[in-house]
């Protein structure tokens, strides 16, 4: 074995995950294994979403892997930093990647790290493996970080990105027990899914979004090479539907023109779910997508207040992402949006705006947060004299992180609560509802929320944790 990847997601022990049941295999880890077994390197690759923790650690004990290669992102840097010193104690080198730790460098470095890949982790890799096995210095290995012998921090030059992304061999779906995801997905959701990308990376700069990875280029897959996958995954697992995991999978009409005739000239049909923008959507790139099969579309619309969206440089219009979504209801594709409260100065008309929003148009799926700074991301830059840590940096994440002067945790708690009211309060008039007990007991859980959020619109963070 020349080197053993990994990760630390674990369905069963995430509450929030558990709730919604939808797991996909770690695609980019996934790809640098196929990269790598294509230049002939032996790869081990342990899938740690169906295990325990504690099953995870002893088989990462267990392999005395020369070399382990886990992938981090905001969601696991507790369960990785385990893994890490798993493997450490195992006598194994620990090569980390993902969104994470080249934000957090010197952190993950001091926690037994022996080098963080920045960017993209086939090239990288292929060319740090055999540095690593051989002992010779790391200083030569574009794209990486670690200690050098002074102790002091390395960064070397950036590596060059993968291109073309045509003709590359597929993720190693064969590596992990894909019928673990399927299984899942039919008994929770009722059909099986299956995720794979049409594209790496995003152009557009919104503060809070990171980058880390792939950078603001955006490289694109020909269609005659997703329409192959596609068919190799149709013979190979046949799925009920797809996830296209790209952030914007309606960047180009011409390419979704030419997809749309490549999947009918194979009769490849799948229905499937993606995320886009307000402005990459208009009524033929709806049309495109509805001809592909798309049943829902994710769009970013973050907030229903034109201010915020233009101190994120989100770059996007709020009164035309009505018209956006009403033009996918249309076409039969339901709607789902992302909203985000508390971007800093957001004030209290802001989410009121966002409630009148989402009550106008109306989108069939919301899911709401709370914006939080990422390391690395302008927004981070903007505040980070304003962050507040709630708890030790190794258990936590990004996620956690606050910012002091704004309404309080609980505030915002109760605000999400108090718009989605609203919206379920919206859509019962909407609909004709006639049972007045219904729409009266909606009406007091709004008022309820709204209540909540008049006595706790005073509470700020300040440095003492979350309300």
């Amino acid at each position: 074995m020349d080197i053993l990847l990994t990760h630390a997601y674990y369905l069963y022990e995430d509450p929030a995950e558990r709730r919604v049941m939808k797991p996909y295999p770690p695609l980019g880890l996934l790809y640098i294994a196929s990269h790598l077994r294509s230049l002939g390197f032996d790869v081990d690759f342990m899938d740690s979403t169906f295990m325990t923790r504690t099953e995870h650690l002893q088989s990462v004990r267990d392999k005395q892997a020369p070399v382990v290669g886990i992938y981090v992102n905001l969601m696991t840097r507790g369960n990785a930093i385990k893994v890490m010193q798993a493997a450490k104690r195992a006598g194994s080198k620990v090569v980390l990647g993902g969104p994470e730790p080249v934000n957090y460098a010197e952190e993950y470095l001091d926690r037994g790290a022996d080098v963080i890949v920045s960017g993209e982790g086939e090239l990288t890799l292929a060319e740090l493996i055999p540095t690593l096995l051989t002992g010779n210095s790391l200083g030569s290995v574009a794209g990486v970080v670690f200690r050098g012998s002074d102790g002091t921090l390395v960064t070397t030059r950036p590596r060059e990105q993968v291109k073309p992304l045509d003709n590359r061999p597929y993720p190693a779906r064969e590596s992990i027990d894909m019928s673990q995801y399927l299984s899942v997905w039919h008994t929770h959701h009722g059909a099986s899914s299956v995720s794979l990308i049409t594209a790496r990376g995003c152009p557009y700069t919104c503060k809070w979004c990171s980058h880390s990875v792939y950078g603001f280029t955006f490289r694109r897959r020909s269609p005659e090479d997703v329409a192959d996958e596609l068919q190799h995954i149709r013979d190979s697992y046949d799925p009920d539907q797809v996830w296209y995991a790209d952030d914007v999978f309606t960047m180009s009409r011409h390419w979704l023109r030419s997809f749309a005739e490549e999947l009918e000239r194979r009769d490849l049909h799948f229905p499937f779910e993606t995320i886009s923008r307000e402005d990459r959507l208009d009524e033929e790139v709806v049309e495109l997508l509805a001809r592909l099969g798309c049943y829902r579309l994710w769009v970013g619309a973050e907030s229903g207040s034109q201010r915020v969206l233009d101190a994120m440089d989100r770059r996007t219009d709020v009164v035309r992402m009505r018209k956006v979504i009403e033009m996918l209801q249309d076409q039969g594709i339901r709607a789902g949006t992302f909203i985000m409260v508390g971007y800093v100065d957001e004030q209290w008309e802001d989410i009121d705006k966002t409630a009148a929003h989402l009550c106008e148009s109306l989108p069939d799926d919301i899911l709401t947060t709370l914006a939080y700074p990422i390391k690395g991301t302008p927004y981070y830059d903007d505040v980070c004299d304003r962050i507040i840590e709630n708890g030790d940096w190794e258990s936590g994440s990004d996620r956690r992180l606050s910012v002091a002067g704004r309404h309080s945790n609980r505030f915002y708690r109760h605000a999400q609560n108090w718009i989605h009211s609203e919206v379920e309060l919206a859509r019962a008039f909407n609909s004709g509802q006639r049972s007045l007990a219904k729409i009266a007991k909606i009406f007091l859980r709004s008022k309820r929320n709204r209540a909540a959020m008049y006595l706790t619109r005073r509470e700020v963070e300040h440095g003492l944790g979350e309300k």
